[in-house]
């Protein structure tokens, strides 16, 4: 049997090259059905190579099908199934799908979507980890609860009770990687014709998912107070998503007695709820935080969401919804085959995290830092443009709201941002529907939380420059 392979110019080990060419002729045709083969030891001869190259290389073709063998006859060629077409060409990923990885020099960032870590306390974390590892040896061998390990939703109950009122068991609490899957694990089992309506401006990957899903979605206008409960009335909706502690993208707080108009809606029909996505209400700035929507909320009609992403690492993708009591027998009866999706390690990590106090020590750090990174921006807005910006000045959050007064166009502004290596977002980006616009006005969603204290004022020329 004649191979063709170089051993002085091998890419790969040598068995892997007798492999590869025998395998190859075999596919081609060139070697026929039950035809045999060498002996591992004459063709270790031929090619002047140990016989345990030979076997190696024989036993993975045997392994993959391609040869069988006879006792005491040797190895022969399978039979196997032709292609029916087989391109010989290597197949190209076209331009358009591929990817680049290149970091972003020079640039500077006024995103919402980041969270600073230069602060973040990684020695105690992984300090935390340790302890999962020689504590929890156990559970990390196994497939924990769905819903997530139950010392950790007890830890998360404990904690939300005392930071946001909510009230609930650990077992309403479901743990997910994002806030988009637990809402996706959520809505699975919602009646196809189940009506949905989310703010608007608000978040679109809420409302893309949801569409996505086969939804009916709707959106309700967001005035001064809120989603505007008026025009939510003349919906026949089922769900409801909101953000009252801190409205994205706004950055309003609602107000209690808008707050009371939603819980009486929706006890006003069956099967009707509202999602309250408090995605960053751990930071608040001059009072005390606001309590949650769902502590309010005494006939279970509030599905709660929260996230560490903004707290601790976006990475991390760790996320938790609490369920009313129907909602999650339904959650179960419908997911009782799902697998936790989220880094187990991470998880436990986390529990001992909040336990020992580092969680709450770091809130309380990043509270401090925040506040002062916004306040330096707003002020340096503010001198730089005058009377030309009116800023939601709300002190909650990692972004605020701004609406300038300038000539240039949106599609102008994020032409020249790239020019000028500055990371913004306009309101665009979070317009559901079309909705009237003040003339002559640019309205952008200013993030704070990776932007250094000492870029803060070049962040403003250059923004400055754009508008």
């Amino acid at each position: 049997m004649l191979l063709t392979f170089d051993k002085t110019k091998k890419k790969h080990y040598i068995y892997q090259e007798i492999y590869n060419e025998i395998k190859d002729a075999i596919l081609e045709g060139k070697l026929k059905a039950n035809e045999k083969l060498p002996s591992k030891r004459n063709l270790a001869s031929q090619l002047k190579i140990g016989i345990n190259t030979v076997t190696t290389a024989y036993e993975q073709l045997l392994a993959e099908g391609y040869i069988y063998t006879r006792q005491r006859k040797g190895y022969f060629v399978e039979s196997i199934t032709k292609f029916a077409h087989r391109s010989k060409t290597d197949q190209v990923l076209p331009n358009d799908l591929k990817e680049s990885i290149h970091k972003k020099e020079g640039w500077l960032s006024l995103s919402h979507m980041t969270a600073d870590v230069s602060l973040f306390p990684f020695s105690k974390w992984i300090k935390c980890e340790q302890k999962v590892i020689e504590k929890h040896r156990q559970e990390l061998s196994e497939i924990v609860h769905p819903q997530g390990p139950y010392i950790l939703r007890e830890t998360i109950c404990r904690m939300i009770a005392l930071s946001r009122g909510v009230v609930c068991e650990p077992e309403q609490i479901v743990i997910g990687a994002g806030t988009q899957l637990l809402i996706q694990e959520l809505m699975g089992f919602q009646p196809a014709e189940t009506s949905v309506a989310v703010e608007n401006p608000g978040y679109s990957r809420f409302y893309t998912l949801l569409k996505r899903m086969g939804f009916e979605v709707e959106t309700v206008d967001v005035d001064q107070e809120g989603a505007n409960v008026a025009a939510l009335k003349a919906k026949d909706t089922n769900f409801l998503f909101v953000t009252p502690s801190h409205q994205f993208p706004t950055g309003k707080i609602m107000p209690i007695s808008r707050r009371i108009e939603l819980l009486n809606w929706s006890t006003q029909q069956p099967n009707r709820y509202i999602v309250e996505d408090d995605y960053d209400s751990e930071f608040k700035y001059e009072t005390d935080s606001i309590p949650s929507l769902q502590s309010l909320d005494g006939n279970q009609r509030v599905i709660y969401t929260g996230t560490f992403s903004k707290t601790i690492l976006p990475g991390l993708r760790i996320s938790y919804m609490v369920l009313p009591v129907e909602m999650l027998r339904k959650y179960r009866e419908y997911n009782f085959d799902l697998m936790q999706n989220s880094n187990i390690l991470a998880l436990y990590t986390l529990h001992y995290f909040i336990e020992s106090g580092e969680y709450a020590r770091h809130l309380k750090r990043m509270n401090h830092h925040y506040e002062k990174k916004r306040k330096l921006l707003i002020r340096e807005i503010k001198h730089r443009f005058g009377d030309r910006v009116v800023i939601e000045d709300i002190p909650a959050g990692l972004h605020f709201f701004a609406k300038f007064y300038t000539e240039t166009t949106y599609e102008l502004i994020e032409e020249k941002a790239k020019k000028e290596k500055l990371e913004i977002y306009s309101i665009r980006r979070f317009e559901l529907n079309k909705r009237k616009r003040e003339e002559r006005t640019i309205e952008l969603t200013l993030g704070f939380a990776t932007i250094g204290e000492d870029q803060i004022s070049e962040a403003v020329d250059r923004l400055y420059r754009i508008l």
